[in-house]
């Protein structure tokens, strides 16, 4: 199964930049797929839309012991059973229930039964054909009993991120699979006749549970749609400001970036928390949070990447013939392996604006809810971008048919410090931004409405500032 799943992660879905034409480009190795190429130049995205389907699948996987003695993940129930597909829909659904198991458990078959087991919560990403990504929620617990037992893990996949919202949904299901695995599709099925909420919005579901009742548990996006699938808390408890920002500044080049530490938790939140501080920008490459041991060679790639992989693996790692990478100890707090240049990369005077930013947020973490402190952290590192790329609507010349064009070098002119364009004219080279300006001329209609209102906002302190 491994060598089958593996092959489909040897593929590219990038897509090519404005100043690349749009003809369709050949794969290269680099992100990570399920499925077969898809068109070149389809962005990936997770959408975050009100009123769909909160999840596509609950998928249970328990291990099974092969011949040899060692275990293998396989899927022991689905809901629901999806019938009369067509052939092409059906050879998807093959290809994502083949796929979910051997990350459901990502660190090898050799497990043996136990008696005790933390429960721990997760996710990863799946790439679709079309560029769009599932996110599979997942909780590994050791089900009810006595004696030893192997865990299993309960998965939902969706294409909606929330990461609180679905922790509190798995939070259910664990509480559920305690009394009965009968008791948990009643409130799964209640969950997908729901409607997902507009941002801010609560939904109730109704649950019977033998013995309490009908129980109502309500279910809550936060206001800002962006935050919702981050937990800055997990990363500033393991890294100091300055290390997150040397991380910034890599993933904003768009370079290889390799996150170790043990627990699968650990790694699935601050991953997604470092792609979360690219806001508005999206990570356009290779994106695996919990790497399966199988696919360990991923780190050979020569194109970007962002994954997470278990410490067990580090002496695999370094052995690797990779080209220049940083590599990040979520463990000890420190960075293994760098390029050598992540401090100069920032404009100095912004990046010491974040750094006081995020140190007085870090000692005061403990007066701030985990959402308060979300916001706050996304705010430093939405007012840089804000600072050094908001004029870009200025420079976008449209068309009388409704059309816009990028004016890049009148873009980067209008910069006036010297050191911020310098930056901005290798960001202006990355897939990231070029992603950005593609949506941009597309509508007069800003896609990122808060990204839109900080802008705003910014200009019209500084119009404050000089009539005062």
């Amino acid at each position: 199964m491994a060598s089958s799943i593996s092959s489909l992660f040897r593929r590219s879905l990038r897509r090519p930049g404005r100043r690349e034409g749009k003809q369709e480009a050949p794969a290269a190795d680099g992100i990570p797929s399920h499925m077969p190429l898809g068109k070149a130049g389809e962005r990936s995205s997770i959408l975050y839309s009100a009123g769909q389907f909160f999840f596509e699948y609950l998928v249970v996987v328990s291990l099974k012991k092969m011949p040899d003695g060692r275990y293998e993940p396989k899927i022991a129930y689905q809901f629901p059973k999806r019938e009369n597909l067509l052939k092409g829909q059906k050879e998807e659904e093959e290809r994502l229930l083949q796929a979910i198991p051997l990350f459901c458990f990502p660190d090898g078959n050799n497990w043996e039964p136990v008696t005790t087991f933390p429960s721990e919560t997760f996710s990863f990403v799946l790439t679709n054909v079309d560029g769009s990504r599932k996110i599979g929620y997942c909780r590994r617990l050791l089900p009810s009993g006595r004696g030893v037992r192997l865990p299993e893990v309960f998965c939902i996949i969706s294409c909606l991120g929330c990461f609180g919202l679905f922790s509190k949904i798995l939070d259910e299901v664990e509480k559920r699979r305690q009394i009965s695995m009968a008791v948990i599709y009643p409130f799964m099925q209640g969950l997908r006749e729901s409607p997902f909420p507009a941002p801010g919005k609560t939904v109730t579901i109704k649950s019977f549970i033998p013995e309490s009742g009908t129980e109502l548990i309500e279910l809550t996006r936060p206001v800002d749609a962006h935050l919702e699938h981050v937990e800055f808390p997990a990363l500033l408890q393991r890294l100091s400001p300055i290390l997150i920002l040397h991380i910034f500044a890599s993933a904003v080049l768009e370079r290889r970036l390799i996150f170790l530490a043990e627990e699968l938790s650990v790694l699935s939140q601050c991953i997604h928390a470092v792609a979360a501080l690219l806001y508005p920008f999206t990570w356009a490459h290779t994106y695996i949070p919990v790497v399966p041991e199988c696919l360990l060679d991923t780190v050979c790639c020569p194109t970007p990447f962002m994954v997470g992989i278990q410490m067990r693996h580090l002496e695999r790692v370094l052995e690797q013939p990779m080209e220049e990478a940083l590599i990040v100890d979520l463990c000890e707090g420190k960075i293994i392996r760098a390029v050598g240049d992540e401090e100069d990369i920032l404009p100095m005077k912004l990046q010491n604006e974040m750094l006081a930013s995020l140190n007085r947020h870090n000692n005061n973490n403990n007066v701030h809810t985990s959402e308060q402190l979300n916001a706050l952290v996304s705010e430093a590192f939405v007012q840089f971008f804000v600072r050094l790329v908001g004029h870009y609507s200025s420079h976008i010349k449209w068309s009388k048919n409704g059309l816009g064009t990028f004016q890049e070098r009148a873009f980067c002119k209008a910069i006036t410090s010297k050191t911020n364009r310098r930056f901005v004219k290798k960001f202006v080279k990355t897939n990231m931004f070029s992603l950005f300006i593609e949506d941009a001329e597309k509508s007069r209609i800003p896609q990122e409405a808060y990204f839109q209102q900080k802008i705003t906002e910014y200009h019209q302190q500084k119009k404050h500032r000089r009539d005062s």
